[in-house]
């Protein structure tokens, strides 16, 4: 079963298009995909979600499911709650992931917001679904100061739970960066005890698709099916 979970070091990081990135580099490679949103947030009835967003970047050929959506954007336990609605749970996820796994090359499963954020009023989060399903966590980290922290306290938690940790993908490299984004490059790798897998530049979701799709697999190594290669990405910005 080939499942890999989407997580942010926070929310607005860019989960959503790398998620896109992974998929546009999939398809180019001939393989079959799905994204699941266990739950969506912040986003009202007939309005597009991250699904959505997911598959206009990487294309029709993209499955993808969206388990529950709650209209506030709160944490998915209180966005429920305050809806009235049920909360999703995580055999509910399992269930669908592991379907969709039997019918597809590859499914990214994107979270919402960080690691530990809370899906149920049980305590569920998404590193409970990464250990129901077994699947690795793909981290999505912002380029600038202070994401060295946050890199390392989710990176430590998924080690506490005993879920393996894919690497590190930048999820909005800026144009113009700075020197605390530059001097990151090199420190990643050692505050998250994984490797740097990417960055994604800033505003590529504004990308038409096809330029998206077509310029995708630049933004990620070769172990998330792209091209771009870490030293050679350090060096030109160093």
């Amino acid at each position: 079963m080939s499942v890999l979970v989407v997580s942010g070091t926070n929310t607005e990081i860019g989960k959503t298009v790398v998620t896109a990135a992974l998929a546009a580099a999939a398809l180019a490679q001939g393989r079959s995909v799905a994204v699941v949103k266990p739950a969506q947030t912040g986003v009202a009835e007939g309005e597009p979600g991250d699904v959505a967003e997911v598959r206009r970047l990487a294309g029709d050929a993209v499955t993808g499911v969206e388990l529950a959506r709650f209209p506030e954007p709160l944490a998915p336990d209180r966005a429920a709650l305050r809806a009235g609605l049920a909360p999703v749970r995580t055999a509910d996820v399992e269930l669908a992931v592991k379907r969709l796994a039997a019918e597809h090359d590859l499914v990214l499963v994107e979270g919402a917001g960080g690691l530990l954020v809370r899906l149920d009023d049980r305590g569920a989060t998404l590193a409970d679904v990464a250990g129901l399903l077994d699947a690795p966590v793909l981290v999505v980290a912002q380029a600038g100061l202070g994401t060295l922290n946050m890199t390392t306290l989710t990176t430590e938690a998924l080690r506490a739970r005993g879920l393996a940790c894919r690497g590190v993908v930048i999820g909005s490299w800026p144009a113009a960066p700075g020197l605390a984004d530059r001097c990151n490059l090199a420190d990643f790798p050692e505050a998250a005890g994984a490797p740097l897998l990417g960055a994604v530049p800033e505003r590529a979701g504004t990308l038409p698709p096809a330029g998206f799709r077509r310029t995708a697999p630049d933004w990620l190594a070769p172990a998330l099916g792209g091209t771009w290669d870490a030293a050679a990405f350090a060096a030109a910005h160093g």
